[in-house]
């Protein structure tokens, strides 16, 4: 996948929730522009499996590490073990998220919110707090993180308040990791993903609740169209930054009144 971008660069990258899905596609083709990269999830065999067919097609390193980013003590275990192999991390993706099946908001149960704040939020939080330590006393100094923020960072669907609302989040965290990163050369920026195809997204195709109260199916585009904006965004000089990336299917129906 060497052809994702002319760039290399010599770094260590992290992806979490990157074993599967966008994730994969994203940790592959930073490999292939260069990245030394660790994914991190929470199965052991399917991240170790996805290390072991990523080296095969890129011939990049890439290290698993098992790790619940809504847990403190995994987050810290994770960064420990980056900061052990390599002693510096130059890239994290917060990608790790979770979403649920369309569902009226009074009847969303508090282990379902709290179950997605910790995934999408909390998650992304965690690594960030994690990746400034390292960032901040490497030598030299300094990195970007780039959060996986959604079109729901800006435009709800239909009964997803909790989505939503973490994703409308990151874009709060993503300016706040931006601003609070200047004087330590850490940038952040945040792409906001319409539709790729993955496993998460291949209901797309049989149809989906619109804001109309119509069910239609909506096109997607290849995750590797995603994974060559990730690339892009990663692999710029410190001095400049994306802050805010839209990908989408040029056909789904975003823009517009829906």
């Amino acid at each position: 996948m060497s052809e994702v971008s002319s760039s290399t660069h010599n770094g260590i990258a992290l992806v979490t929730g990157g074993g599967t899905g966008l994730g994969r596609a994203m940790a592959k083709a930073l490999g292939a522009a260069g990245y030394k990269v660790v994914i991190s999830g929470r199965r052991t065999d399917v991240l170790e499996k996805s290390a072991k067919e990523l080296t095969e097609e890129t011939g990049a390193e890439f290290f698993a590490v098992a790790a619940d980013v809504s847990d403190p003590v995994s987050v810290r275990t994770l960064f420990d073990a980056i900061s052990s192999r390599y002693g510096r991390l130059d890239l994290l993706v917060n990608n790790a998220g979770m979403g649920l099946p369309a569902v009226p908001m009074e009847e969303l149960t508090f282990e379902q919110w709290n179950a997605i704040v910790g995934a999408n939020l909390t998650g992304a939080f965690l690594c960030t707090q994690q990746a400034f330590r390292l960032m901040k006393n490497q030598v030299p100094h300094g990195g970007r993180i780039i959060n996986n923020g959604s079109i729901s960072a800006t435009t709800p669907r239909p009964l997803s308040a909790p989505y939503t609302a973490t994703k409308h989040a990151i874009t709060g965290l993503t300016k706040s990791t931006a601003l609070d990163g200047r004087p330590f050369d850490i940038a952040c920026g945040q792409i906001d993903i319409g539709n790729a195809a993955t496993d998460m997204t291949a209901r797309m195709s049989a149809g989906v609740l619109q804001a109309n109260g119509e069910i239609a199916a909506e096109p997607t585009i290849s995750a590797e169209h995603v994974a060559r904006a990730v690339v892009y965004m990663a692999t710029l000089p410190l001095d400049a930054n994306v802050l805010s990336m839209t990908v989408m299917a040029t056909k789904m129906p975003l823009v517009g009144r829906g």
